[in-house]
């Protein structure tokens, strides 16, 4: 998906580099591979916090810009079905 304002396009670039790192750091830990515990702990903080400050620009975003859907069931209950009739005659 391709976003037009280049600022939610960096957000969701760091957020998916964010995401892995996290991930590899985590991996790591339950492997054992890193010597300073309070290190990781606190990159792994530190990653949780930028995580958190995408996914929240990202949805302040989508929630101006998108559309919203015709299928919910407020937008059902108000449409005339007898206009739907598929067959007729």
């Amino acid at each position: 998906m391709a976003d037009s304002d280049s600022r939610i396009a960096w957000h969701r670039a760091q957020l998916k580099k964010n995401r892995e790192a996290l991930k590899a750091l985590e991996v790591a830990r339950f492997r054992g591979q890193h010597d300073k515990i309070g290190d990781t702990e606190k990159a792994m903080a530190g990653l949780e916090r930028k995580i958190a400050e995408s996914e929240k620009c990202i949805a302040a975003h989508e929630r101006q810009t998108r559309r919203p859907l015709g299928t919910d069931f407020g937008s059902l209950k108000n449409v005339s079905w007898g206009n739907w009739s598929a067959h007729k005659t």
